[in-house]
């Protein structure tokens, strides 16, 4: 999972403003990196362009996504990642990014702001933060827990299955499982078994 860039821009009538921006292209050749980043500010700002105010949507091209969220007072984000990224979580850096930049960056400098003359930080420091989505969102981290869960869980199973011991001698051997139970395995087991030879 990789970040590639952090925009905030203004749309305004008839284009988009790029406001900030950063970028992450060390896996890009040396000899790639500038154009690389001039085709996503160009990505970035005509998607934004196309995007209609108050909406949030995913662009697939090639193998990366660019997540935009318009705001319906014409703030707008845009981060490009690989597929791989969850958009819940470039969703929820999309929100928290423009709630930031609309408090320290006043309103009146949008619409002919510029990369240099605004003022706002933050966006190298996130673009890092959120290069790892399960630190940097807690529900990602949670979902991360219980993933790993699933698989020890699964993995247990297996490994019982491994050292010999089959199913079926441990549901005969149960002292837990009543006779009707037990029964009931063993017609579940005979029909499953009829259909998978079919």
């Amino acid at each position: 999972m990789k970040l590639y860039s952090l925009s905030v821009l203004y749309k305004a009538e008839h284009k988009a403003v790029l406001l900030k921006a950063a970028y992450d292209v060390s896996s890009f050749s040396f000899f790639q990196r500038s154009s690389v980043q001039e085709f996503m500010t160009f990505t970035s700002q005509l998607i934004v362009e196309r995007s209609a105010k108050g909406s949030r949507a995913s662009v697939k091209e090639q193998e990366y996504l660019c997540h935009v969220y318009v705001r319906n007072d014409s703030l707008s984000g845009v981060v490009i990642a690989d597929s791989e990224y969850p958009s819940r979580v470039a969703f929820t850096l999309l929100e928290k990014v423009l709630d930031e930049f609309s408090k320290q960056v006043d309103r009146s400098e949008w619409p002919n702001g510029c990369p240099a003359s605004i003022y706002y930080t933050a966006l190298d420091g996130y673009l890092s933060t959120y290069q790892n989505p399960r630190e940097a969102d807690p529900m990602s981290k949670v979902q991360a827990e219980l993933d790993e869960t699933k698989i020890i869980l699964h993995s247990t199973m297996e490994s019982l299955l491994e050292r010999g011991e089959k199913i079926d001698d441990l549901v005969s051997k149960s002292e837990v499982l009543g006779i009707h139970s037990k029964a009931f395995y063993k017609t579940a087991r005979k029909q499953n078994s009829c259909c998978a030879v079919m």
